[in-house]
């Protein structure tokens, strides 16, 4: 069964502080996007096809789906997973919000949860089937 809205966000807010670790997939040991996008649907099986420079994303995408989240379009929603492009051959993944998104921000080193819509390119948009 997939996680309601208000599951997904208290999951990922729960997150929120965790420090920055790649690869990370245990808010005590750090989360990279991946990871904090696995403890916030609960899932056992995270997107893979995944690199944080020089990604696909058609391949990311492909990955996001068979771990069993259907592509949306139209009006996004609390709880959508988004593939960002925050620079040139770089994908990152977070999770929006009400009150904006929710990610793992290696610059920060931690994960934050940051107002209004996030500033780089959306590539596509999911939601748990």
């Amino acid at each position: 069964m997939a996680p309601d809205e208000a599951t997904v966000i208290a999951a990922a807010r729960a997150c929120v502080g965790a420090r920055f670790r790649l690869h990370g997939r245990f808010p005590a040991n750090g989360l990279d996007c991946i990871g904090l996008a696995a403890v916030a649907y609960g899932r056992d099986r995270v997107p893979t096809g995944y690199a944080l420079r020089g990604g696909d994303p058609a391949r990311v995408a492909a990955g996001i789906e068979a771990a069993g989240f259907v592509p949306v379009e139209g009006a996004a929603r609390p709880a959508d997973l988004l593939l960002l492009l925050p620079g040139p051959h770089q994908l990152h993944l977070a999770i929006l919000t009400d009150r904006g998104f929710i990610h793992a921000d290696a610059g920060l080193r931690r994960v934050v949860e940051v107002p209004g819509p996030p500033p780089w390119p959306t590539l596509g948009r999911w939601r748990v089937a």
